[in-house]
């Protein structure tokens, strides 16, 4: 399975991440709440193992985030917070499971294995299509049309469509543009962003109508009709 570990403390995270290594399953860690939002919501995971006191963005917070952005991956907390009152808020926020620290691998890696069994929650399958108005992306052929109309885009603007559908009528900063699209954890001091946003537009806005990406002052872009 694909893994997604969100935990902070670094022995903790090693200790889990090579249990797992070594039952076989590819496991990404993420060291904090903002990162581990944007790995959720830009790769394909089986289970998330998420530690609810992370910095930049909490567990509960970062839970409910990907949840209200569609994401049914399931979610397993782990906490030093053991009262009922407290698993009861993890579960509430959007996950499937929760383990009090201290634990034993065997049982880390026990129901992590039964989360991988579950089957998905999305009701329709894989995702196969985005839509925002009259723009389809056909994520099978990669192909992208509007108002019937097909549009040939380059392989780094059709990441950066993706990623802003999938974001939709939220706003989407540069940074976590950079993060998500272009895989840097830094800024580069270039408008590199605003640039292939402006490419983007000319394939996607020009020729129509309705303009969908916009231009939030000082912050980054939102994608809506």
């Amino acid at each position: 399975m694909k893994i997604l570990l969100i935990e902070d403390d670094a022995e903790t995270a090693d200790y889990i991440a090579a249990g797992l290594r070594a039952e076989g399953h590819g496991v990404q860690l993420s060291r904090d709440g903002r990162d581990g939002f944007l790995r959720a919501l830009d790769e394909d995971f089986d289970v998330m193992i998420v530690d609810r006191m992370i910095p930049h963005l909490d567990g509960l917070a970062l839970v409910k985030s990907v949840r209200s952005a569609g994401c049914t991956t399931p979610v397993l907390f782990l906490s030093a917070r053991a009262a009922v009152a407290d698993r009861v808020e993890g579960l509430v926020s959007g996950g499937d499971d929760y383990l009090t620290k201290p634990f034993a691998f065997s049982e880390l890696s026990a129901r992590v294995n039964a989360l991988g069994r579950r089957p998905a929650l999305t009701g329709e399958g894989t995702e196969t299509r985005l839509q925002v108005a009259d723009l389809q992306v056909d994520l099978l052929r990669q192909t992208v049309t509007r108002a019937g109309q097909a549009i040939d885009l380059q392989p780094r603007e059709y990441r950066l469509l993706c990623f802003l559908m999938r974001h939709s009528d939220r706003v989407v900063t540069r940074t976590m543009l950079l993060e998500a699209v272009w895989d840097l954890n830094f800024d580069p001091k270039t408008n590199v962003v605003d640039t292939q946003i402006s490419r983007l537009r000319e394939k996607i806005d020009k020729p129509f109508e309705t303009p969908l990406i916009h231009t939030v002052r000082g912050v980054g872009y939102s994608f809506h009709a």
